[in-house]
């Protein structure tokens, strides 16, 4: 085949948009463009986001300019295809605005609108970001991904979850480290009737206190809470800076293990739930002959 014969077989229409005839070389064109451009933008977008780590900029913000720089992207070479084939954008826009209603009422695509509108409002406004810790109903996890439709959360156990953005903007949500990351908790334990309270309240602060991961300020607070059935009741308030809530649970760990050894040291008893019989010495016999 001669070039002019491939010319001659690019130049041969196939269709018409706005009076614009459509040929087969344009048709080739169209995703040698696209694909040029999606790869361009992917090296760039990583080239943006390695300067930008090398300068510890926050997770969120590089997220946010990533985000922009596709659409903005996309947008261009959109554009800039249709141009080269010399096809008027608003008889592309009518048409994508055609198909966008008909998908709308036939697929129900209201809710990925509803989805792709709640994450660029998550992203811009930052209610939530990345490296969170959030409990959505009965899930607890950090927050790894936002994306345009769903943001994925890892869960403490370690499963992850995509949840729908619009799901986060409409419910209650309960973010523990929106503001900081200061997290209060409390350790309660009860002794045997009989002990000191003033000596258990000591040894309690003293195994709080020797923990290094706990604030001073405030500090923590040893409360005799009540005279309960079998035990005195105590319970110690203290603050701490965790990201996830396996950190309270380890550092009420580690205050249990401590007491334990100081209580063992001084002689004080745990209390274990005790019941008493009392027997009233008369005791019947039935004769059942």
């Amino acid at each position: 085949m001669t070039y002019e014969q491939v010319v001659n077989f690019l130049n041969i229409s196939v269709a018409s948009i706005a009076e614009q005839p459509i040929t087969i070389g344009d048709i080739l064109l169209v995703p040698t463009l696209l694909i040029i451009g999606f790869l361009l933008t992917k090296w760039l977008v990583k080239l943006i986001t390695q300067r930008l780590t090398t300068k510890n900029t926050d997770p969120n913000i590089i997220h946010l300019l990533q985000r922009v720089f596709y659409v903005v992207a996309i947008t261009i070479i959109v554009i800039t295809t249709l141009d080269v084939i010399n096809v008027p954008i608003t008889a592309f826009a009518f048409l994508s605005g055609a198909i966008a209603i008909g998908f709308g009422f036939g697929f129900g695509a209201q809710n990925i609108i509803n989805n792709f509108i709640s994450g660029w409002i998550l992203m811009w406004e930052r209610p939530i970001r990345i490296g969170d810790f959030l409990e959505v109903e009965d899930a607890k996890g950090i927050v790894e991904q936002i994306n345009t439709r769903s943001t994925r959360i890892k869960r403490v156990d370690g499963v992850h979850l995509l949840i729908p953005n619009s799901k986060l903007l409409e419910n209650t949500v309960i973010n523990w480290t929106l503001v900081n990351s200061l997290m209060r908790t409390t350790v309660r334990v009860g002794v045997a009737y009989g002990t000191s309270a003033k000596k258990v309240s000591e040894l309690i602060l003293q195994a709080t206190t020797e923990q290094s991961n706990i604030l001073t300020d405030p500090k923590p607070l040893v409360t005799f809470e009540d005279f309960g059935d079998n035990a005195l009741i105590f319970e110690v308030n203290f603050w701490m800076n965790s990201n996830v809530e396996g950190g309270l649970r380890v550092m009420r760990s580690n205050i249990r293990f401590r007491l334990d050894e100081l209580f063992e040291e001084h002689n004080i008893v745990v209390a274990f739930p005790q019941r008493d019989v009392h027997l009233d010495g008369s005791i019947t016999i039935v004769n059942k002959d």
